[in-house]
């Protein structure tokens, strides 16, 4: 895990102060590992460290830093809270406000913890270049009275046409993961969900298939509108624009239609084959909440195969 730069702004944005809660270590049996972070506002929150009462006390206490400046506190889970662990968490709550936010830049987030010095020891000035050479890749690192991140990478925009039932599940489930930036689509406001579940932007377009040349040529596509027609418009238009991923939602009989089609309008069979179809898992049933577990975890599963891939070929570089 690593700083997620992306999901602070966006919780800055909205509730101005926002308190950062990072288990900086642990030792013995504990609820999250290091590097594990939630944020928290004046009425809610986002993320989880984990552990029940552990994340009560320190919600209820990053509420109180947000008034009194950040903190840095040992919690040892059996004495303190009751919890069977047994083991033991340092939490950092640093509070965040737009200025502060603007200042960490685009690299490697690297601050003083509260009562550590000012300015950047030897010791972290080294580390620093270790990653900017790629010698070094720790996603959380401390010492000298200093704490680095490195940030996370930019998460993945899925764009999901179509808000009805299977849409909306699949959203509610994507949204709170930390490596997708949802984006739900559909011909008219009426047909979003209200609320919309946090961290889903709504993108209403009465023009569906035009709207495919707004995505980003990166982004993951699922494909599952009321109209088959419609459907079928969007994966030749998702086909020209380009795309990181595509699933379509149907059947093996609408597999083999729209192969055909697609084909007609001129799509090769190699181009037409990068669009998944039928989503899901099958064993899991067709509940729009089983679908979206499948394709979800399909969507995680499929992310952690690229970053391994990235991994290997910059230990290979390095």
């Amino acid at each position: 895990m690593s700083f997620d730069r992306a999901a602070l702004a966006e919780a800055v944005a909205r509730h101005r102060r926002v308190a950062r809660v990072l288990v900086l270590e642990t030792a013995g049996s504990v609820p999250r590992d290091a590097g594990t972070a939630m944020l928290v506002w004046a009425d809610g929150q986002s993320g989880t460290i984990g552990g029940g009462a552990l994340e009560w006390q320190a919600a209820a206490d990053a509420r109180a830093a947000i008034v009194s400046g950040d903190r840095l506190a040992r919690v040892p889970l059996g004495p303190d809270l009751g919890q069977c662990c047994g083991g033991a968490v340092t939490l950092l709550t640093e509070v965040w406000d737009a200025a502060r936010l603007a200042a960490t830049g685009d690299g490697p987030v690297a601050r003083p913890l509260p009562g550590g010095p000012a300015g950047p020891p030897l010791s972290v000035t080294r580390h620093l270049a270790r990653l900017r050479d790629g010698r070094e890749a720790a996603p959380l690192w401390q010492g000298a009275g200093w704490v680095v991140e490195t940030q996370s990478p930019p998460r993945t925009p899925l764009w999901i046409w179509g808000a009805g039932h299977v849409g909306r599940a699949i959203a509610a489930v994507a949204a709170p993961l930390p490596g997708f930036a949802v984006t739900l689509l559909d011909t008219a406001p009426e047909r979003f969900p209200a609320p919309l579940p946090g961290g889903v932007t709504a993108l209403p377009a009465p023009d569906l298939p035009a709207a495919v040349a707004l995505a980003p040529p990166q982004a993951a596509h699922l494909v599952l509108t009321y109209s088959h027609a419609l459907d079928l418009e969007l994966c030749h238009r998702l086909l020209h624009h380009g795309f990181g991923f595509a699933g379509l939602i149907g059947s093996a009989t609408k597999r083999a239609r729209f192969r055909s089609r697609l084909g007609q309008l001129g799509h090769t069979d190699a181009s037409i084959a990068r669009i998944a179809c039928p989503i899901g898992d099958p064993a899991l049933g067709k509940h729009p909440q089983a679908i979206a577990v499948g394709v979800v975890s399909s969507l995680i599963s499929r992310q952690a195969s690229k970053k391994d891939a990235w991994d290997s070929e910059k230990d290979r570089a390095g």
